[in-house]
């Protein structure tokens, strides 16, 4: 497979956010209605009634839960509209029952949702997350890019700043997840003409490649090759992107992969970390697999991450 990856032009035609009405909504909310509005998309506030709740006590019980979703669904369209949010936002409101996850699932694919837009409640990790295991499910298997918005994110959308001077982080380990994710994360940094630092993480155990530290050589200088080369290997990713509107950085780190994106993210002060996401073979599992890179980063960043499944 080929490095070097061609920015696409990326076009959000729509963006989804699916609320609870928590307090943990609100902030994702902010985002996904500035997002919306900046590409002039259509905007989806969706809430599903949990069919599985009911089921001992009675369809009725599960009308009821509807047709309140649906006041509350109205007051927050209503209290939006006041605040001038919607202003000039064409926008859809959904109250859906069933699963939550495939009723969710059906909407991205019948409306050809481009983003979805989800919160976390952060740190305590994604088992604690605003629709529990749905967000789960969300963050693993929607098929469109996938923006979560946890507590430590900016209250204030930088879509809404007047000027983005912040870079955002692209971080890679060469593999088939990232080199899909990486045009959307090219055609970003283009579309609000911010400086794009690629990182790559080396583990302390070896370099990606699968080799050893340890087996011969002198520690230091097979560090050092092993840096280079992946810099070379970051340089090559971008090498046909002329385009770029700002000159890209590139910056190769050894450590925990997780740990070292935040801490570079932190370093660069970053308004978005961008990562590829593997499919998952297991989807029944989602909520009993062991933690991933991915996962450690969202539950742990101070800014939104958007994550592109391969």
């Amino acid at each position: 497979m080929s490095l070097i990856a061609t920015a696409v032009n990326v076009r959000l035609k729509s963006v989804l956010i699916a609320t609870d009405f928590s307090e943990a909504s609100v902030k994702p909310l902010r985002h996904a209605l500035a997002i919306a509005r900046h590409y002039g998309a259509k905007f989806y506030l969706a809430h599903v009634v949990s069919s599985s709740g009911f089921t001992p006590v009675g369809p009725e019980a599960a009308t009821a839960a509807t047709e309140a979703g649906w006041r509350h669904v109205q007051q927050l369209e209503d209290d939006l509209a006041e605040s001038g949010r919607l202003a000039g936002l064409y926008h859809e409101v959904i109250v859906l029952q069933g699963d939550v996850w495939k009723e969710l699932e059906n909407v991205v694919r019948q409306e050809q949702v481009g983003l979805m837009v989800v919160g976390t409640h952060g740190r305590r990790g994604l088992g604690k997350v605003l629709f529990g295991s749905v967000a789960e499910q969300i963050f693993r298997h929607a098929d469109c890019p996938v923006l979560t918005v946890g507590p430590g994110s900016f209250q204030e959308p930088p879509v809404e700043s007047s000027s983005l001077v912040w870079p955002f982080l692209f971080a890679t380990d060469f593999g088939e997840a990232s080199l899909h994710a990486l045009p959307y994360a090219i055609s970003f940094a283009n579309h609000f003409g911010v400086k794009l630092v690629l990182l790559h993480v080396i583990s302390p155990d070896g370099p990606s490649d699968g080799s050893n530290w340890h087996i011969s050589g002198d520690l230091v200088q097979m560090r050092e090759d092993a840096r280079i080369a992946s810099l070379r290997r970051l340089q090559e990713l971008v090498a046909q992107n002329t385009e770029l509107a700002v000159k890209p950085e590139f910056v190769v780190e050894f450590g925990s992969p997780s740990k070292t994106i935040l801490q570079v993210a932190e370093s660069f002060q970053v308004d978005a970390i961008i990562m590829g996401l593997h499919r998952s073979a297991q989807i029944g599992m989602a909520s009993h697999a062991p933690w991933t890179t991915a996962y450690e980063v969202v539950r742990g960043a101070s800014c939104p991450v958007l994550t592109v499944r391969n």
